[in-house]
């Protein structure tokens, strides 16, 4: 069914009302994250020294460092900083399940989600990194149009209760980031991550939760209802659920952070009331540890 003029209306507006807040929150977290003089170390033609490594087949023989390579019996070559900029992909899950928050202390997972997705993509295009979303709509590219792009497009809802990570157009050897709760079906999560490692795609799994979805604090009679409305269980003891939920939870982890060892992702977890700012550093950092990793 087509949406009436109208209704089309509104969504538009609700979505431009909430751009100029978002930017806002990423561009004050972004600007509280020092890059230091270098930003994202890697290998590659640069002209600042980075590391030692030893030398390969294909390596010429004038790419010998002899001074570091007399202090043993292995040739070493002297690899400098890369300063050719690389794309990353990012996926923010935008399912009802992430306009969740417990109280209105904190900030629903999808608020906290979206801002630091574009805070890390505001310090990437400072470091002169080509930044996009996975799939079609918008291609990697540099630039304060790109930030406006990305704030506007995060600023988007879906009405299913569960996003599925968008894997398509995967750049190969790109880096890539997807932000979610992860509450809907693991295997959407195994393809992403399975399609995205056949195309040398390494990235991070930034998983948000609520702190309620950890503690799980309630008692008594109790209604569960999805964000989206099309769940709902009610019961009268919601404590003897508390075990069963809690030993899922950490099989979800767990599947999580097997997933990322086999496809050679990072996984971290970050809860709503937690520092915004800590989780945006470490994932500045976890972004940065891919790269040298794939060296």
């Amino acid at each position: 069914m087509t949406p009436d003029p109208i209704t089309l209306r509104q969504s538009a507006e609700n979505q431009a009302a909430r751009l100029p807040a978002l930017l806002a929150r990423a561009e004050h977290l972004a600007g509280a994250v020092l890059l230091g003089d270098h930003g994202r170390r890697r290998a590659g033609t640069g002209d600042d020294f980075w590391q030692y490594r030893p030398a390969q087949v294909g390596d010429s023989r004038r790419m010998i460092d002899h001074r570091r390579s007399a202090m043993g019996d292995t040739q070493f070559v002297r690899e400098r900083e890369w300063q050719i900029a690389q794309s990353v992909m990012l996926w923010c899950d935008q399912g009802a399940s992430m306009r969740f928050n417990s109280t209105d202390a904190l900030p629903t997972k999808a608020e906290r989600a979206r801002v630091l997705t574009l805070a890390l993509a505001i310090l990437l295009v400072r470091g002169g990194e080509r930044v996009g979303l996975t799939g079609t709509r918008l291609p990697p590219r540099r630039g304060r149009m790109q930030v406006m792009r990305l704030a506007q497009m995060l600023s988007e809802d879906s009405d299913d209760d569960y996003s599925p990570p968008e894997h398509r157009a995967m750049i190969p050897h790109a880096q890539a980031m997807f932000a979610s709760d992860f509450m809907g079906d693991i295997a959407d999560v195994q393809l992403a991550l399975t399609k995205a490692a056949d195309r040398g795609v390494r990235g991070v799994l930034m998983h948000v939760l609520d702190p309620s979805e950890e503690a799980f604090p309630f008692r008594g009679r109790t209604i569960f209802e999805s964000v989206g409305g099309t769940l709902r269980h009610e019961t009268l003891k919601a404590n003897d659920l508390r075990d069963r939920y809690l030993e899922r939870l950490a099989a979800r982890k767990a599947e999580l952070q097997r997933l990322c060892a086999l496809t050679g992702w990072h996984y971290g977890v970050h809860h709503t009331d937690s520092s915004a700012q800590s989780a945006l550093l470490w994932l500045y950092r976890a972004m940065d540890r891919t790269v040298m990793a794939r060296g």
